[in-house]
């Protein structure tokens, strides 16, 4: 079963006999990989000055609104014959979630889309007890990120950005949320995995931080966070039979969260484009068959003839193995990142082509148009 991380809000699928439970939390990016923060010695033995600094970043989020759904008594003819019942009905729904101040001064909150849909109305409550009423900004499914607003102030405690590009496997992290509605609750763990996708039916942009840090239901939109006190991921999802943490959860990467924030204060949404390629992995058959020594990138497998990428000189059987200088390690990765760029930007694609390496400027065009 799929559930999402606020209680009181469930979708089930089951699929491949395997039952899995998709939570939305939230995370934090590192900024320097494998670091420990200055205190940190042979004496060591606590997180607690981090998270006098991060705590106070991270809120709760209570979530009031409506949904519609099929009447399940429209389905029995017997009903439908001799009752006059709507076949759609509204039903009023609560839940709580968690989300982290980014921007002290003008007031905005990263948090999951799946804790804000359907809201009627958000209210916000800090470490200290303060509330106040949040604006939705605006929200993107595709990423599950939502960009909330209330009321900036330089008494509110901003989590600084920390580079989820950095991170690697083993690199110390907390989650810091509001699991069960209990008030806000810190755990531990390590960096488990990167770049993990195909988690759960949520498809879209996937790129997940995996960690062993405990998330439960309501750490979702909380922040996952490097010992420097940095926001690396926006905690979203977790892996389990049971509904509970048994030690694989999912953040979003913060700098993949921060192009969807960045394109929705600006835009109020989020404008994706493309360049007009279809792509696929390297695997070692393919790599073999096209001569090439590499064992990661994506493989052009077709141009658009009219598009950015055939303009920019781009051929099939091209091999994509870095965007803007940043290494490419699969189809997903390069998608992910060109999907996340504003229209209208240029990028630079570093391929390899008939043994040698070349570097070919893009512009990223609005989809629907070449």
């Amino acid at each position: 079963m799929v559930f999402d991380a606020v209680p009181g809000r469930v979708r089930a699928a089951v699929g491949c006999g395997l039952v899995a439970l998709t939570l939305v939390l939230s995370g934090a990016t590192a900024p320097a990989a494998g670091t420990l923060p200055p205190f940190a010695g042979p004496q060591f033995n606590s997180v607690a000055p981090v998270l006098q600094q991060a705590t106070p970043a991270v809120v709760n989020i209570a979530v009031r609104g409506h949904v519609r759904e099929r009447n399940p008594l429209f389905q029995d003819p017997f009903f439908r014959r001799f009752f006059d019942m709507p076949e759609v009905v509204e039903r009023e729904v609560q839940s709580a979630g968690s989300g982290v101040i980014v921007d002290a001064r003008q007031g905005y909150i990263l948090t999951n889309n799946h804790v804000v849909d359907d809201a009627d109305a958000i209210e916000v409550t800090t470490k200290d007890n303060r509330r106040f009423q949040a604006r939705l900004v605006g929200r993107d499914p595709a990423t599950d990120i939502a960009v909330l607003r209330i009321p900036g102030s330089p008494s509110l405690t901003e989590m600084p950005l920390g580079d989820s590009d950095r991170l690697q496997v083993g690199d110390f992290v907390l989650a810091i949320g509001n699991p069960f509605g209990l008030g806000q609750t810190v755990t531990s763990g390590i960096v488990s995995a990167l770049g993990r996708s195909g988690i759960g039916r949520q498809g879209g942009y996937q790129d997940f931080i995996q960690t062993d840090a405990s998330i439960n239901p309501g750490n979702s939109g909380g922040a996952l966070v490097d010992l420097n006190g940095r926001l690396i991921g926006i905690n979203t999802a977790i892996l389990s039979s049971t509904g509970s943490s048994v030690g694989i959860g999912f953040a979003v990467p913060i700098n993949m969260a921060r192009a969807v924030m960045d394109q929705i204060i600006r835009n109020g949404s989020v404008q994706r484009g493309r360049i007009g390629v279809s792509i696929r992995d390297l695997t070692p058959e393919l790599s073999q068959s096209l001569h090439l020594d590499r064992t990661g990138g994506a493989v052009v497998v077709a141009v658009d003839q009219r598009s950015p990428a055939a303009r920019a000189g781009i051929r099939a059987n091209d091999l994509v193995v870095a965007v803007d200088g940043a290494s490419v390690r699969n189809s997903s990765e390069l998608r992910n990142k060109i999907g996340l760029l504003p229209v209208g930007s240029r990028v630079e694609l570093t391929i390899e082509r008939d043994g040698g390496t070349q570097t070919l400027a893009v512009e990223v065009a609005p989809s629907g148009r070449s």
